[in-house]
């Protein structure tokens, strides 16, 4: 019977993982991936649950991402050593891109949503083979963006730094100065003390042992600090236990508005249906549309006004500080007063109180969470996430799409710069589409499983390669570590403080911020200088519609491209002391007053074809003695049927002037596309030379041999002019 062979396309694109799994016979190679892979697993169970809070997503949801993304992007990708999962950048952007929907109270069904909809993106432009697109968001754009969105991360993290609760306001910036002031006129010590122990530890662990996992002993040692110096506790309790009537009355209008936005997000769905459909049968313009319309900015306008009520009376709640005072047998029966309001012949537990959540009970009676201390992680669910399919809503695909194109870009060029500087220092063949092919597969299937968008991890593939991992078994080890965690582990992540996820994040994103980048652009080129500060300064100033400035720094960028294409240099050639044609003007070399040689450094097309005929026209125009022009074409890479029109037009134009115009050197695709529009056989053949010096000759033999002797063209005429010692290295040239 023959073997089924599966053809070598579909095992690249479905089975690549086949390339590495047999080397996993060696025992060398199979410990070294083992190890690598719980390395880099102590550092993604703390980093994942830190920004899945970025996310604005429960802690938990970050292990539910760190649970199968990785191993199905290892499996699937063309990377051996890129570790897939939650990532500063994408956790941002998820945020800032729910954030319009976050009324509706389905937050986390549609960050799930959104991993879908980023894997589908991804998975197609890797099947089809169009990874050629990341090309349009260039590197300006990508170091402008991600050393704004460092900044943006570090600072969004300093309300849990400092232990204060503060309302979001329109822009990040304005947050941030709100959350200052608020730092400064009083901030939860035993909260800071958490930060500020956190960083510590990270700080010296990198500097003098760098190969421990500073994270997960950072965590370690301030979940004991929580749990031991009851610096955290939790309770959910009935409403019924606060002795305060302004508290009660606070909590049932908060919990009321809470349901109303719901119930007035599923009417804007159905205005907005009702509104598309008339649309359909009478019309954009039609009065019933108009009518449609009114009803759904007025639905819209009042539930931006509800929730900005909303925001306010659970801002009040926060701030609340509560006293409990035992009950009579000592036990969890007591009552909770507000602070300094404790009746006489009564006594506290010694604790400030504050309340953290709100939320309907079994009975449908209001139940809060009340804490005391730090804020801490408090109940991780035990267990792996079920199998569940995304919720697909039409609506909110519609206005997440654009959201999910640039996760999808921007986590990829995250992950995939740090995927070829590790080919390189592994020698592998590195797949861009099929690398899009593993990440779209990991997001999808990671959207089956509660996982909100992930990408490849600069910091978490770096530990990886640094941990000797050899092949993609390392993240099946990663993963499997994690499903340890969620089973046996989640009742030690308990008492995990809030503060220390905050510093967490903030140590993983300071190596993001790299001014040095900026100032290399700039020094490179100054429109992508100009490129990478302009889209910085507007994600500073747009946070948290991050997606704009992203879309600014494209357009931006090609606008500069166009700008540069639009008019390429043009250099009048002449001959040099060392025998070569150089730029006359720069090189500060005598031209001749009857033969011009123009070099054109750039595709010849339908933008820049003026320039070009305006830029002869007035070199003609200076020089009245001029008899032949010579195209010194090997810059010119390509050409359009504008560039070919234009050409043809000012040869027959200079040659009614007394100007013959010649073309040298000129470029094989370049010249084929001339022949076959017949352009060749229309101006001449005799006019198309392989050699600049045979077209040179040509018009020597016309102009009379005394001509030759004397131009500044001819190579010995300039080699004795310039008669100096000349240095073999270009670099040694004048500028």
């Amino acid at each position: 019977m023959r073997k089924l062979r599966i053809p070598i396309d579909l095992r690249q694109v479905f089975l690549p993982f086949l390339k590495w799994l047999p080397e996993l016979r060696q025992p060398a190679t199979l410990r070294a991936d083992i190890i690598a892979g719980i390395t880099v697993a102590l550092v993604l169970v703390p980093q994942s649950m830190a920004y899945a809070q970025l996310a604005g997503l429960p802690a938990f949801y970050g292990l539910y991402a760190a649970f199968l993304p990785p191993l199905v992007a290892a499996l699937f990708g063309s990377s051996r050593q890129l570790a897939t999962g939650p990532v500063a950048v994408v956790s941002l952007l998820t945020a800032s891109s729910l954030a319009p929907l976050a009324a509706s109270g389905n937050f986390i069904a549609y960050a799930i949503l959104l991993a879908f909809m980023v894997g589908v993106f991804q998975l197609m432009l890797g099947l089809l083979r169009l990874g050629v697109i990341l090309n349009f968001l260039s590197h300006p754009v990508v170091i402008g963006f991600t050393n704004a969105a460092a900044i943006i991360i570090a600072t969004s993290q300093l309300e849990k730094l400092f232990g204060v609760s503060i309302e979001k306001s329109a822009h990040h910036y304005e947050t941030v100065w709100d959350t200052v002031v608020e730092a400064v006129s009083g901030s939860h010590m035993p909260t800071l003390i958490i930060a500020t122990v956190a960083i510590g530890i990270m700080l010296v662990l990198r500097k003098y042992k760098p190969r421990w996992p500073n994270v997960l002993i950072a965590v370690a040692v301030t979940t004991i600090m929580s749990w031991g110096m009851g610096f955290g506790q939790v309770k959910t309790i009935t409403l019924d236990r606060i002795d305060d009537t302004s508290v009660k009355r606070l909590t049932k209008q908060s919990e009321f508005k809470k349901i109303w936005v719901q119930q007035q997000a599923r009417r804007i769905a159905e205005a907005e249906k009702t509104l598309t459909k008339i649309i359909e049968k009478h019309g954009k313009e039609s009065a019933q549309a108009l009518a449609a319309s009114h009803t759904l900015d007025k639905l819209k306008l009042e539930l931006h006004r509800r929730n900005l009520v909303t925001k306010k009376g659970l801002l009040s709640l926060k701030k609340v500080k509560l006293e409990y005072i035992p009950g009579p047998d000592k036990k969890e029966n007591g009552r909770y007063v507000l602070s300094g309001h404790i009746p006489k012949g009564k006594k506290s537990d010694g604790k400030i109180w504050r309340i953290e959540k709100i939320f309907k009970g079994d009975h449908k009676e209001n139940r809060i969470v009340v804490a005391t201390g730090i804020a801490i992680v408090a109940d991780v669910p035990q267990g792996l996430p079920g199998f569940s399919i995304p919720r697909f809503d039409i609506s909110a695909i519609l206005q997440l799409i654009f959201a999910a194109i640039t996760i999808a870009l921007i986590g990829f060029m995250e992950a995939i710069s740090i995927a070829k500087a590790m080919a390189v220092r592994t020698r592998q063949r590195l797949d861009v589409n099929q690398e899009l092919v593993g990440q779209g597969l990991s997001n999808i299937v990671g959207s089956f499983f509660q996982s909100y968008p992930v990408s490849g991890s600069f910091s978490r593939s770096a530990v990886n390669i640094s941990a000797g991992a050899i092949t993609g078994f390392s993240s099946v080890v990663t993963s499997l570590v994690v499903i340890i965690t969620l089973l046996a582990l989640t009742p030690l992540l308990f008492y995990l403080p809030q503060a220390t996820l905050a510093a967490v994040i903030i140590m993983a994103v300071i190596g993001l911020v790299n001014v040095k980048s900026i100032i290399h652009a700039w020094k490179v080129q100054r429109h992508d200088g100009i490129v990478a500060i302009m889209t910085f300064i507007l994600t500073l100033a747009v946070a948290p519609h991050l997606e704009w400035s992203i879309l600014f720094g494209i357009m931006l960028s090609m606008v500069f491209y166009l700008y540069r294409t639009m008019r390429p240099r043009i250099a009048e050639l002449s001959r040099h002391q060392d025998g070569a044609l150089r730029d006359a003007r720069i090189y500060g070399l005598e031209t001749c007053k009857e033969i011009m040689i123009l070099r054109f450094d750039g595709s010849l097309y339908f933008a820049n074809t003026s320039y070009f005929e305006d830029s002869v026209l007035e070199k003609v125009a200076d020089q009245p003695d001029l008899k032949y022009i010579i195209v010194y074409a090997e810059g010119i890479n390509e050409i359009d049927a504008t560039g070919e029109e234009m050409l043809e037009l000012l040869v027959e134009r200079l040659k009614q002037t007394g100007v013959e115009v010649y073309f040298t050197r000129m470029k094989l695709q370049v010249l084929n596309v001339l022949r076959q529009s017949g352009f060749v056989d229309r101006v001449g053949r005799d006019r198309f030379f392989r050699r600049t010096e045979f077209a040179l000759d040509h018009a020597w033999a016309t102009l009379g041999d005394e001509h030759e002797v004397d131009c500044p063209l001819n190579v010995v005429c300039a080699v004795n002019k310039y008669g100096e010692n000349i240095s073999p290295h270009l670099v040694d040239q004048k500028k």
